[in-house]
């Protein structure tokens, strides 16, 4: 796959083709089944390369110095301020967390920006916006022992918010939940009035206690998405580093634009992030410069890389910033609530 293959997904096509040629990344000898961040690299003697060094190694050294030094970006890292503290909350900033493809991160991206939010000071609303649940259960909750969910505070106008909120076990984070009943709100919402407008009816209780309301979208661009879409300020899109997560860039920008025209004109894309990378992988620094280069500043300087770290909280149905709160993914989300605040400065 070529960089020029990547390019042609995004949006922006007016950017120069850059034609220089990308270290060799060594191939190991064995088969690596995961990666972690947190854990040593491989001996050297899984890989097949010679006591001094090959012109390869020498090359991959220098990406790495490089990145070390401008980030994984490949632009200097802003010094971000400490964020004030909050003496009153209320006022919230709604944030959707958007993707129509899955598996890029939305939902972790979600639990540990929320924590990190909340370790700031930040009180911090997340709801459920999925019939999957997937972020109810990385909070550590059973679908399927809830009576009330943002089903039934969206359908059921006798639902009160407090009816359906949930406490975390994390300071200053709590929950909106979800289960399986959500996945009918959809076709039942087709005959509402302003039916596009449901879950901002819903949330506006919520606004006036907390100072982040974090929304956890399905993967996809229906009705409930716009829904979401209608009652944010601001769109943050995970994408994971690799080619397929970039092909429905596209297409999202152009449903965010059409919010923006005929439903909600606040609407802004608060930033694109980067997630599952490994630097050690030249495709992976591909899609990442690629997406740089086509969106620019629009892309957060904190990238989340790959690491079992996750797979490990999700398990226990915790933050990483509680779970393995020195971890260098807990330190990545505690960068990215930074930036977060800094390009919402209400929040």
């Amino acid at each position: 796959m070529t960089e020029q293959r990547i390019e042609a997904l995004l949006p922006a096509p007016d950017f120069d083709t850059p034609t220089a040629s990308e270290p060799t990344v060594l191939e190991p000898t064995e088969e690596v089944l995961e990666y972690s961040e947190d854990a040593p690299l491989a001996d050297d003697a899984a890989y097949s390369v010679d006591a001094a060094p090959s012109v390869d190694h020498v090359a991959y050294s220098v990406e790495e110095s490089r990145e070390a030094a401008l980030g994984a970006t490949g632009r200097p890292r802003p010094r971000l301020p400490e964020p004030k503290p909050r003496t009153q909350h209320g006022d919230a900033v709604i944030i959707a967390m958007c993707n129509q493809k899955g598996g890029v991160g939305k939902t972790t991206t979600a639990i540990n920006l929320g924590a990190s939010l909340a370790e700031l000071g930040r009180k911090v609303l997340v709801v459920d916006f999925d019939p999957q649940a997937s972020l109810t259960v990385g909070l550590g909750i059973n679908p399927n022992d809830l009576d009330t969910t943002i089903y039934h505070i969206m359908m059921e106008p006798n639902v009160e918010l407090d009816e359906v909120v949930m406490e975390t076990g994390i300071p200053r984070l709590h929950l909106i939940p979800s289960n399986i009943d959500f996945a009918g709100a959809e076709m039942q919402l087709m005959n509402e009035v302003a039916r596009e407008q449901a879950l901002a009816r819903a949330l506006a209780p919520a606004v006036e206690r907390y100072d982040v309301i974090l929304i956890d979208c399905q993967p996809s661009l229906g009705l409930l998405t716009v829904n979401a879409l209608a009652a944010a300020a601001g769109v943050i899109i995970p994408l994971e580093c690799e080619y397929f997560a970039l092909r429905g860039v596209a297409l999202l920008h152009s449903t965010i634009l059409k919010v923006q025209e005929r439903l909600n004109p606040k609407l802004q894309i608060v930033g694109l992030l980067g997630t599952m990378y490994d630097g050690r992988t030249l495709h992976s620094r591909e899609v990442l410069h690629t997406l740089v280069e086509g969106w620019g500043d629009a892309v957060f300087h904190t990238v989340i890389r790959r690491t079992v770290k996750f797979s490990e909280a999700t398990v226990v149905g915790e933050p990483l910033s509680s779970y393995a709160s020195g971890s260098a993914g807990a330190d990545a989300y505690r960068d990215l609530a930074k930036e977060v605040l800094a390009r919402c400065p209400d929040a």
